[in-house]
């Protein structure tokens, strides 16, 4: 027996077209001509007398001569292999021109590129902030719950291939007094490699400025920013240069030189499941220095620390994130530090971000600060045991449910088609099996294609119908037999493409079960849905 694996349902991409005609990746032209005559002349429209078997052999007959026309064809062949039917439908310019693969890859990267911009020119990028900033020691006192708010505003739309332009504001009001900023910026794109940016802003502080963006190397990069207050006529200068490290972490120092001069040394590093980053900042006004480190604990939870410490400022908050749908994010973060006990609540979705600051207490108890911190991380487990786990199990077995219905009329149409297949193979299939029979060679007298749990129970009483995960493939298993009395399934295909199969238990991992006779003797194998099956098996 072969192997039995059941790992995920997940194997090499862009191998329909071999699947459809049994060939290997690696097959030979005469190979892939001889299997389109062999299938073609099965499913030819005029070989069919019945009209509504000519309906089902006319279109398997278009999907065999697709096939055959892709995969004779170099160039259409290279780039199936590389990027699937998405780029041969992609507007890829075929020529002389692109007879390597280096060429094809940088072509369709350039058409991706072209398409990537176009939708980035049809549409506006809005990014925003609301910080509501609320006090209970000043509610408790009866002065009210609200400290302030902050808003911030920004929407950004591609005016050209090179061009874009971005309106910001900032509104910002506590318990007595309020201004705002509005502001507006212009960028080029001048090279692939730089760009400049024109400001102006009005309000609290009015400004002119001008950024420019250079990319010195493939790892380097350099900013610099000169802007004049309209206010009282300073002049401020920031160099930046940013360099990237290793794949995953960069270091950049700025440069300040103005009202507030000063040197910033900074450092970041983002990878699957750890962001982390850290700054030192010396200036004319003092230092100051910060540390922020989040780690994923799960594929929808996070945790996060963050240090500030300086002149100034000395707090520390702990706190962590839960994704509560693809574009939701929420966080809740416990803070202590010179300016006293906080709670902070934020809502992230896209680039909007809802940011709730409480002030719980202006003075540091370490009885209270205590409390502070675990009452809510208790709650929390407490919810998320008894509440919220129950409903997200709830509710992602509705969406199963809801999946299965939907899928079940697909599989049901795909089988229905898998079987009209069969039956167009049938007469040669049993012609091929009648001939093993006489020379006591190759027969596939039974052969099931699905759900790998499903084939493991196949002795046992089993319907085939949709709800049983498995399709009878004994019929296409004979046609593929050769003249010589041999079998061959390619590693790396996936089952589901061969003509006569389907697919009846999506995002399933799938087995195939083949018993038959050879020399009289009877054998059974087992193979994953990438296997390579070679009947009959060595030493049999």
């Amino acid at each position: 027996m072969m192997g039995d694996e059941a790992a995920a349902p997940t194997g090499p991409r862009n191998r329909e077209l071999y699947a459809l005609l049994n060939l290997s990746p690696e097959a030979s032209d005469e190979e892939i001509r001889r299997a389109y005559r062999q299938w073609a002349q099965v499913y030819h429209p005029d070989k069919s007398p019945s009209p509504l078997m000519k309906e089902v052999a006319e279109e398997n007959f278009k999907r065999i001569c697709e096939a055959y026309e892709i995969l004779s064809d170099e160039t259409k062949r290279l780039i199936y292999d590389l990027y699937g039917m998405e780029g041969l439908t992609s507007g890829l310019e075929l020529g002389p021109r692109l007879s390597k693969a280096e060429e094809i890859k940088e072509e369709l990267q350039r058409i991706k590129r072209r398409e990537e911009e176009a939708k980035k020119m049809a549409h506006f990028m809005p990014t925003g902030s609301i910080v509501f900033n609320l006090s209970m020691p000043s509610f408790l006192d009866g002065d009210g719950i609200m400290r302030g708010m902050v808003m911030a505003s920004q929407v950004q739309s591609q005016l050209s291939k090179d061009d874009a332009i971005a309106i910001a504001g900032n509104l910002a009001a506590n318990q007595r007094s309020g201004g705002g900023i509005g502001t507006a910026i212009l960028r080029r794109q001048l090279s692939p490699v730089s760009s400049i940016e024109f400001v102006a802003s009005t309000g609290l502080q009015s400004l002119i400025g001008m950024q420019t963006t250079r990319q010195l190397s493939i790892h380097s990069t350099a900013t610099i920013n000169i802007s004049k207050s309209l206010s009282d006529g300073s002049i401020n200068l920031t160099n930046t240069w940013t360099r990237q490290l290793s794949e995953t972490s960069s270091g950049n120092i700025e440069l300040a030189l103005g009202m507030r001069s000063g040197i910033t040394v900074g450092w970041k590093k983002r990878d699957e499941n750890v962001s982390a980053g850290g700054d030192l900042k010396i200036e004319t006004g003092g230092l100051g220095a910060s540390a922020r480190y989040t780690r994923k604990l799960s594929s929808k939870s996070h945790g996060r620390i963050v240090g500030r410490i300086g002149s100034n400022a000395l707090e520390i908050e702990v706190g962590g994130g839960r994704k509560i749908s693809e574009f939701s994010t929420v966080r809740m973060m416990y803070t202590i530090g010179l300016k006293g006990i906080f709670w902070k609540l934020e809502l992230h979705r896209g680039g909007q971000k809802l940011i709730v600051p409480v002030l719980l207490s202006a003075y540091i108890s370490p009885v209270f600060a205590t409390g502070a911190f675990v009452v809510p991380t208790s709650l929390y487990f407490l919810l998320k045991k008894f509440v919220v786990k129950p409903y997200m199990q709830k509710r992602e077995k509705r969406k199963a449910l809801e999946n299965m219905e939907k899928t079940y009329g697909q599989v049901r149409e795909a089988r229905a088609s898998a079987e009209k297949a069969q039956q167009l193979l049938q007469t040669v299939a049993t012609r091929k099996k009648n001939r093993q029979a006489e020379t006591g060679g190759l027969i596939i007298t039974k052969a099931l294609y699905g759900d790998a749990k499903a084939i493991e129970k196949r002795h046992e009483h089993l319907e085939e119908e949709v709800d049983s995960g498995v399709i009878d493939v004994t019929v296409p298993m004979n046609f593929l037999v050769s003249d010589s009395g041999e079998l061959k399934l390619h590693e790396g295909v996936k089952k589901s493409g061969i003509m006569g199969f389907c697919d009846p238990c999506p995002d399933q991992p799938k087995q195939l079960y083949v018993a038959y006779t050879y020399n009289s003797r009877t054998f059974e194998a087992i193979v994953g849905d990438y296997e390579e099956l070679v009947l009959p098996q060595a030493g049999q």
